[in-house]
């Protein structure tokens, strides 16, 4: 069976990294007033300092885009197709989150969202480990990471009607 050659592996990586990270962009501008707006709301006690989330969703789009790639290198050996639609779903949903949130003021729907993504993400990552054990792991950080954005949503939903109605 024919082997991808190194510059496309390359090409491989660069092109799903890059779809990650305009998935970040897109948060990224519909997130440009949130560290003012997070300062408004009420916080539950445990809540990550609003400082902490640029450098975590950086991380995290990297080893999604990694682990996009892994998968999508067992092109030639397996079809990947099915678990690559899941993870630019998620994607998707992913970016649409900040605007829901942040600029929306949406609520019940960026909590809904956040239930949504989580449940993506698990199947993303379920889909991954059967083509490559090392593509899923590298999703479980974001699995976890977004669990607690989905309590954090749920909280701060609730402690902030007025604000997220």
């Amino acid at each position: 069976m024919e082997s991808l050659t190194q510059r496309q592996q390359y090409m491989g990586l660069a092109g799903w990294l890059l779809l990650a990270f305009i998935a970040a962009a897109i948060g990224a501008v519909a997130s440009v007033d949130a560290a003012s707006f997070y300062q408004q709301l009420q916080q539950p006690s445990w809540a990550p300092p609003a400082g902490a989330f640029g450098p975590v969703w950086t991380t995290l789009y990297a080893l999604m885009g990694i682990s996009a790639w892994c998968v999508w290198r067992e092109k030639l050996v397996q079809n990947v197709r099915p678990a690559l639609t899941l993870f630019v779903v998620q994607l998707a949903l992913n970016a649409l989150w900040s605007w829901i949130y942040f600029v929306w003021h949406l609520g019940a729907v960026a909590f809904a969202g956040t239930v949504a993504l989580w449940l993506l993400i698990l199947a993303t990552l379920i889909a991954f480990w059967r083509v490559k054990p090392l593509a899923g792991a590298l999703l479980v950080p974001y699995l976890a990471w977004v669990t607690l954005a989905t309590a954090l949503t749920w909280s701060t939903w609730h402690l902030n009607p007025q604000l997220l109605g």
